[in-house]
């Protein structure tokens, strides 16, 4: 039986996606550049990339950064009760 030649190990699954330097993630606006060459399809796609550079360099993933930025758009007060079950007369 010949022996299978594995050059990855199981933890590089973790590793993020990429193109060169360039994240996966951004290659739907490199597709819609590349198909519909405008400048505003380039700019988009250069800020996007940008902005998954900046993230990763940050050491954010996308999980993360939706949370904070939930927690962000959320506030420091946290309600125990919901506003519409809030008895006016206690």
């Amino acid at each position: 039986m010949a022996r299978l030649n594995v050059r990855a190990h199981w933890r590089d699954s973790v590793r993020p996606a990429r193109f060169f330097v360039i994240d996966a993630r951004s290659a739907l606006p490199c597709l819609l550049f590349l198909m519909h060459i405008r400048w505003w399809t380039f700019w988009t796609f250069l800020i996007i990339t940008v902005f998954f550079a900046l993230l990763e360099r940050l050491g954010f993933t996308m999980v993360v950064f939706g949370r904070m930025a939930r927690s962000l758009l959320a506030g420091s007060r946290k309600l125990c009760r919901p506003w519409w079950r809030d008895d006016k007369l206690m």
